[in-house]
């Protein structure tokens, strides 16, 4: 089951210990989900989404910009921005709020609100995406006659490798 699933906890590295099969498996999906939808995955759109599926950590877009720009020189913020929004609204990546930054999801065929575990100290990020919590959220929300137009959870802390790692 993927680092999604209920089954297998999240992990803060890719579950097969080879990122960029991880990076792969996430750019095949977005083709296939985009082609079943309608949608054109772009050049520019696919290399924002390759930028962002380089690592598990969140990326600001002045980030993506300046790493386009290596490429591009004519590269503008309106360009970034339109690829972002494009892959926020089709769900191949999500946004946390709280560091204005963005980071790859590999289950986009599915709508769902993100709940992610963000370390603290080495800054990755690792989507639990977890429906019974996605539930409850909406349940209690709805019991309050509140309308919940989009949830992102975001639980900070320190994981496994950085808390390791401090106490030796």
């Amino acid at each position: 089951m993927s680092r999604h699933g209920q089954a297998a906890p999240p992990s803060f590295a890719c579950e097969r210990g080879d990122h960029a099969e991880c990076m792969r498996d996430a750019l095949a999906k977005a083709e296939q989900v985009s082609a079943a939808r309608g949608l054109r995955l772009t050049r520019l759109r696919r290399r924002v989404l390759e930028l962002i599926w380089a690592s598990h950590t969140p990326v600001k877009a002045y980030d993506l910009l300046e790493q386009l720009r290596q490429e591009h020189a004519n590269a503008a913020p309106p360009t970034v921005y339109r690829a972002l929004d494009f892959l926020v609204q089709e769900g191949f990546v999500h946004r946390i709020e709280s560091l204005n930054a963005y980071i790859g999801c590999d289950i986009p065929e599915r709508d769902h609100q993100g709940q992610f575990l963000i370390c603290e100290s080495c800054g990755e990020a690792a989507e639990l995406s977890n429906p019974e919590i996605e539930a409850a959220l909406l349940e209690t929300a709805r019991t309050l006659g509140f309308r919940l137009e989009s949830s992102l959870v975001e639980l900070k802390g320190r994981c496994a490798r950085c808390r390791q790692s401090q106490s030796a």
